[in-house]
C-alpha cells in the first residue's frame, strides 16, 4: 500500500509540472521573460505532506482445534449374542460312504470305477503251472462284482506222491437297494485241494494213488444285509446268512449253515445297546459216525464311548450241543493325553467252531474225525496300541487263556501218514502278540507280526501236539520305480511238539522260509513277473515226516484288460 501511495503522489507531481511547462509554451516571449523572473523568485515549492492513518492487513480468525483424549474405552463385559442362520443343504449324494468293516469289497465313489480284468500265467521248476484271472462288473455305485478263478499244482521229482493242486472259482457282489439305504452282500464261491499222503515210513512201503489221496471240495455262499445309514430310531444292523457243503474223497460229507443277526442302537452321542444272535449249524456223516454239532449264543451289550474313553460291558449267554455256560465281555480302552496311544484291558470269552472243515484247513492229512468238540476260550488281556507319525503303527498285547476242548494232531500209529484228531479237554497258555506296519501311501509297506505261546496245565496229553509255540511272519512291498515292485514273505516259526507212531515223541526244529519276487512293466497292458520261494532251500516240517518242496522258481506274464463287454466286443 505504501507502494501505491508513492507512485500516486509522484505520478501526481509529474502532471502537475508539465502542466506547467505546457502554459509557458502559450504565452507570447515578452510575458515569459517576466514570468520567469517571477518564477525564479519563487523556486521553491510547497511542502506536500500525505498522512496514511491506517494500514489494511487482512488476516483469517484463529480457529478453536479439537482435543484429542488418548483414555481407552471401559471393558465390555456383556457376551455378544450371535444368530446363525444355515441353509436346509439339498444336496443328495447318490453313495453313503459306509463305516470300515472288513468286508470283501467296500465301493468308493472317490475314485472312478473301472471294470477291468486280469490273466495271470506262470510256470515253476516243480512242474508248477499257475493260472489265474479275475474280472469286475458294475457301475460301482449301484452294483459292484468281482469274479475271481484260480488253479495251481506241484509235484517233486524225487517223491511221486509229494504233490498238490489248488483250484477254485468265486464271485463276491455288493449291491444298493433302490433308496440307497441299504447294502446287500453275497457270495459264492467252489474250492479244491488235492494232496496225497506221502510222509509213510518205511518209504519201502507201496500204496496206490487212491489210498494216499486226500482230496476236499466245498461249495458255499453267504448273503447279508446292512443299513449305510443309521435309521430315524437310531438302529444299525447286518443280519447275514450262510451255506456251505464240503466233503471229501472218502465218503465223509458237511454241511455248515450260519446265521448271524447284530443290531445296535444308540442313545445320545455316548451310549449304545449291541445285541446279536448267532446260530451256527454242522452235520456231519460219514461211512462210520453221523456227528450233529451246535452252537448258539446271545451277545447283549452296553457300549460307553468318549473321544478318549471306551468302555464295553456285556454277558454271552451260549449252549454248546445243549450244554449251557455263561461267558464274560468286558473290555475298555482309554486314549492318553492328547497322543495317539491307546491301552486296552479286557476280560472276553469266545467259541471256536470244530468242524471237519476247519481241520482239514490245519492239517489236511488227517484222518476222518470221530468227535467233533467246540473249543472254547476264556481270554484275560492288557495292552495298547497307536501310532507315531502318519506312517507307523503298533500293537501288542499279553493275554492268559484258560481253553476247553482243544483239537490235537498225532501221527497214526501204523505208518504215521495219517493224523488223528485227539482231544485236550482243558489246558492253559500265555499269549503275547504284537504287530508293527510301516507304510508310506501305496509306494512303500513293511508289516511284521508275532505270536508267542507258552500252554501249560494240559489234563487229557503230555504236550500240545501240533501246536505252534512261536511264529513270527513279515510282508514287504516295495516300488521302486514306477513300474517295478519288489515283494517279499518272510515266515519263521519254532517247531511243534509231536508224538510218532511208536508213541514216542520230541520237538520239530525251527523253521525259516523267505520268499521274494518282483513284478514289472512290458507293456501298457503286459507285465511280467518272477517269484522265488523257500530261498534257503530249508526243508523244514509243519508236520512229523511231511518235509516241504526246497528252492522253487517261477515266472509268468499278467495281461490286463478293460472293460469284459468292450473286449468281447471286439
Amino acid at each position: 500500500m505504501k507502494k501505491a501511495v508513492y507512485i500516486v503522489l509522484l505520478v501526481s507531481l509529474t502532471s502537475n509540472v508539465f502542466a506547467q511547462a505546457r502554459k509557458k509554451k502559450q504565452q507570447p516571449k515578452k510575458e515569459v521573460k517576466a514570468e520567469t523572473k517571477a518564477t525564479r523568485a519563487d523556486t521553491v515549492l510547497p511542502t506536500r505532506t500525505v498522512i496514511v492513518t491506517s494500514a489494511f492487513q487482512p488476516s483469517l480468525k484463529t480457529t478453536a482445534k479439537i482435543n484429542f483424549s488418548g483414555a481407552s474405552p471401559l471393558p465390555d463385559s456383556v457376551r455378544p449374542v450371535l444368530q446363525y442362520n444355515v441353509p436346509a443343504q439339498n444336496l443328495s449324494f447318490t453313495y453313503q460312504s459306509p463305516a470300515l468293516k472288513p468286508l470283501a469289497q467296500n465301493i468308493d465313489t472317490s475314485v472312478h470305477w473301472e471294470n477291468a480284468g486280469y490273466l495271470k500265467a506262470g510256470y515253476g521248476n516243480f512242474t508248477s503251472p499257475l493260472l489265474q484271472a479275475g474280472v469286475s462288473l458294475g457301475d460301482g455305485v449301484k452294483s459292484a462284482i468281482n469274479l475271481r478263478g484260480y488253479y495251481t499244482s506241484s509235484k517233486s521229482a524225487v517223491n511221486e506222491f509229494q504233490r498238490f493242486s489248488k483250484a477254485g472259482a468265486e464271485g463276491i457282489g455288493i449291491f444298493s437297494s433302490p433308496n440307497n439305504k441299504n447294502e446287500w452282500t453275497g457270495r459264492v464261491f467252489f474250492d479244491n485241494n488235492t494232496q496225497y499222503q506221502y510222509g509213510f515210513q518205511p518209504d519201502t512201503l507201496k500204496f496206490s494213488k487212491d489210498d494216499l489221496r486226500q482230496s476236499f471240495s466245498t461249495l458255499g455262499g453267504s448273503v447279508a444285509l446292512r443299513n449305510k445309514t443309521t435309521n430315524d430310531a437310531g438302529i444299525n444292523y447286518n443280519p447275514a446268512v450262510s451255506l456251505n457243503m464240503f466233503g471229501d474223497n472218502h465218503g465223509a460229507r458237511e454241511s455248515n449253515f450260519v446265521i448271524k443277526a447284530p443290531i445296535s442302537k444308540d442313545f445320545g452321542e455316548n451310549f449304545s445297546f449291541n445285541i446279536g444272535l448267532t446260530a451256527d449249524i454242522t452235520s456231519y456223516k460219514s461211512d462210520t459216525s453221523s456227528i450233529d454239532n451246535t452252537l448258539y449264543y446271545l451277545t447283549p451289550s452296553v457300549t460307553y464311548k468318549t473321544e478318549n474313553f471306551k468302555a464295553i460291558a456285556g454277558i454271552t449267554p451260549s449252549w454248546d450241543n445243549n450244554e449251557f455256560a455263561m461267558l464274560p465281555n468286558i473290555g475298555v480302552e482309554f486314549k492318553l493325553s492328547e497322543k495317539k496311544f491307546i491301552a486296552q484291558a479286557g476280560y472276553t470269552g469266545y467259541f471256536n467252531k470244530t468242524s471237519y472243515q476247519y481241520l482239514a484247513s490245519v492239517n489236511p492229512w488227517l484222518q476222518q474225525p470221530k468227535f467233533l468238540l467246540n473249543t472254547k476260550m476264556n481270554e484275560l488281556y492288557a495292552g495298547f496300541k497307536g501310532s507315531v507319525g502318519s506312517h507307523l503303527t503298533y500293537n501288542a498285547k499279553v493275554s492268559y487263556i484258560e481253553f476247553a476242548n482243544q483239537p490235537l494232531f498225532v501221527n497214526d500209529t501204523i505208518t504215521g501218514r495219517s493224523f488223528e484228531v485227539l482231544n485236550e479237554s482243558a489246558m492253559k497258555a500265555i499269549r503275547l502278540h504284537g504287530e508293527l506296519g510301516y507304510t508310506v501311501q501305496e509306494k512303500f509297506s513293511l508289516l511284521a507280526g508275532a505270536t508267542i505261546n507258552r500252554y501249560s496245565g494240559l489234563e487229557d496229553n503230555i504236550k500240545p501236539w501240533g501246536l505252534v509255540p512261536m511264529e513270527i511272519n513279515a510282508s514287504l512291498r516295495w516300488q521302486i520305480f514306477k513300474d517295478f515292485t519288489l515283494k517279499s514273505d518272510l515266515f519263521f516259526w519254532d517247531g511243534a511238539n509231536y508224538r510218532f507212531k511208536d508213541l514216542s515223541y520230541g520237538k520239530l526244529d525251527p523253521a525259516l522260509d523267505l520268499n521274494a519276487g518282483v513284478e514289472f512293466k512290458v507293456l501298457p497292458q503286459l507285465k511280467g513277473w518272477v517269484q522265488i520261494n523257500n530261498i534257503f532251500n530249508n526243508q523244514y516240517e509243519r508236520w512229523k515226516q511231511y518235509p516241504v518242496l526246497g528252492f522253487n522258481v517261477m515266472a509268468g506274464v499278467i495281461w490286463s484288460f478293460g472293460d469284459i463287454k468292450t473286449v468281447m466286443a471286439k
